[in-house]
């Protein structure tokens, strides 16, 4: 088995913070939004994952290593793809072609999900979905009486169906997939500018490929700010079992409101931190109160009143405001 992985985008809703650092290596409750995302993916999966690839951009050799390390913590070897023109997803997924042969899952990286189902991977295809309450922002699947997938539709202005694509998908046949990506590029077939892969998915489905849905229980948009924050809010709450509180953490006249993610050598003083609050390591924070915010490593937060907030790495923010969004190396003062 092996899961490729596309992440190529320059993540633009969600700068400042994406400037150094691509979307998926931003820290939910301590750990990448990507290695959450290899991590419940290997959950769903009783087969052994072998191979972990990465359609990237130009990330630089740091991201490279840290992407590699996520494929290697899963016991699988990794392998780096580079999509050069933002031409779609199709075209993303077929840059990592040489690794599109036997069974495939491919996951977007601005998406994380909690599940309890087992993936059947004597299936066809299987697409991953989530109801939602507002299908029209969407693309959507319905379902014949058989249970497979009848039709696909993308962001339909009348209702169709309640289930969204969540941005995962599972091939028994990586190199059918591919054949029918490349199809798409040769014959220049395009839906919005861009070559997709639901425009692949359809001509499979006429082809008689059989798609079936696995429903996760939860699905948790990192698309922009305000998401990446209720993400971090909810992988608190739903937390089976991690250290949460580094035993090097060092704190004085503070209170901790749980479920609260500190990393270590954090330093607090004199502060309130929590619920729902994310410290990177070797952060300081002082004379602050802090709920419901991701705070990265490195920083120094002093006299604060913060919530709804994210802060980057190596940040001095000082003063009072109540709502910030501060990518890394900035120095605030007010």
């Amino acid at each position: 088995m092996k899961i490729i992985i596309p992440m190529a985008g320059m993540g633009k809703r969600m700068r400042p913070h994406t400037l150094s650092i691509p979307k998926p290596l931003i820290p939910i409750a301590g750990k990448s939004i990507v290695q959450r995302l290899v991590e419940e993916i290997t959950g769903v999966t009783k087969e052994k994952i072998e191979e972990i690839a990465y359609v990237i951009g130009d990330f630089g050799n740091d991201v490279e290593q840290n992407l590699l390390a996520i494929a290697n913590s899963a016991g699988a070897s990794g392998k780096i793809y580079y999509q050069h023109e933002p031409l779609g997803t199709a075209h993303a997924i077929l840059c990592a072609g040489e690794s599109l042969d036997g069974k495939v899952i491919i996951a977007y990286a601005d998406t994380l999900f909690k599940a309890d189902f087992a993936l059947d991977t004597s299936k066809d295809g299987i697409i991953w979905v989530h109801k939602v309450n507002n299908p029209s922002a969407f693309g959507v699947v319905n379902l014949d009486k058989n249970n497979f997938i009848s039709g696909f539709y993308e962001k339909p202005e009348k209702f169709v169906s309640d289930l969204a694509i969540i941005g995962i998908y599972y091939f028994r046949d990586g190199e059918y997939l591919k054949r029918e990506l490349q199809y798409l590029i040769d014959q220049d077939v395009k839906t919005g500018g861009e070559y997709g892969i639901t425009d692949a998915l359809q001509n499979m489905k006429k082809n008689g490929v059989k798609f079936s849905v696995n429903a996760v229980e939860e699905w948790l948009d990192c698309g922009n700010k305000e998401a990446t924050v209720l993400a971090n809010q909810r992988i608190l709450e739903l937390n089976d079992g991690e250290k949460l509180v580094a035993d090097s953490v060092r704190m004085k006249n503070t209170s901790i409101i749980e479920p609260c993610y500190i990393g270590a050598n954090a330093n607090i003083i004199n502060s309130i931190i929590g619920p729902y609050v994310s410290v990177g390591k070797d952060t300081v924070i002082k004379n602050s109160i802090i709920s419901n915010s991701i705070i990265q490593t490195n920083s120094r937060i002093i006299h604060q009143n913060l919530e709804n907030s994210m802060i980057g790495n190596h940040v001095e923010l000082i003063g009072n405001p109540a709502e910030v969004s501060l990518g890394d190396y900035s120095v605030y003062e007010l």
